[in-house]
């Protein structure tokens, strides 16, 4: 089967990773910003794609009311990467979602895995939001460059990275430490809560450790892509720290 990706940014993204994978690249004629989608139909064409100009109207009736922007296209299917798959090595950051369920925090919080080099992205395969046309055009693309893996059940995925020496850090605003006082210098597993109800309990009983974010005292919790992205960030940050400047 196809996947449906519209959005100027997600359809290049789509053609930078896929190329002449793509099925093809439905590219609005006539429309106010002519020169971004005329580059967008040459950067298809450059990278082998085949791409159709058509009205507005056609687009407006293939996307069923999402924000096209000018652009659709049909791509493969993205890979699921089994979990016993997964590269887990030194350094690796795997960020897992505990029934995650929105598509667009779904989407932000794979743009962030992958603008901060995470190594995967880990979800349970029920009560989880799919991979939709929202949540592709809510990663802006990333997802086609992400390392993505759905388990059945998220504690025995998260036990198994445990035993591969994965440290696992559940994100909870009634966590122990700060998240600034985990060691995440070595292999890494951050797991972020599911909207309104966070970290299951199961899920949580299977975390090392569970920290929380360094917040002030009128805001008790961030939405949960905001709280992974600190938590990526941090990291990072510690990660450059402990780097020796030359």
């Amino acid at each position: 089967m196809s996947r449906f990706i519209c959005g100027l940014q997600p359809v290049r993204e789509a053609i930078r990773a896929r190329g002449a994978e793509l099925e093809k690249v439905l590219v609005e004629r006539g429309a106010g910003d002519e020169a971004q989608l005329d580059a967008l139909a040459r950067f298809a064409t450059d990278h082998g794609v085949v791409v159709e100009r058509v009205a507005r109207g056609e687009l407006d009736r293939l996307a069923r009311g999402a924000r096209h922007q000018g652009a659709i296209a049909w791509a493969p299917e993205l890979r699921l990467v089994p979990l016993d798959e997964l590269e887990v090595g030194p350094g690796s950051v795997i960020v897992a979602l505990d029934e995650l369920q929105d598509p667009q925090n779904f989407g932000a919080i794979v743009r962030s895995s992958v603008a901060l080099g995470a190594t995967a992205v880990v979800w349970p395969e029920h009560r989880s939001a799919p991979l939709s046309s929202a949540m592709f055009r809510a990663s802006a693309g990333a997802v086609e460059h992400a390392t993505l893996c759905r388990v059945p059940s998220l504690p025995e995925a998260l036990a198994r990275l445990k035993a591969a020496g994965v440290l696992v850090v559940g994100l909870d605003m009634n966590g122990t430490d700060t998240i600034d006082a985990v060691p995440l210098l070595d292999r890494v597993a951050l797991v972020v809560g599911a909207e309104g109800k966070g970290l299951r309990k199961p899920v949580k009983l299977a975390c090392d450790r569970v920290a929380r974010l360094p917040m002030g005292a009128k805001v008790a919790s961030l939405n949960a892509s905001v709280a992974a992205g600190i938590a990526l960030y941090e990291v990072a940050r510690q990660r450059a720290r402990a780097v020796p400047v030359p």
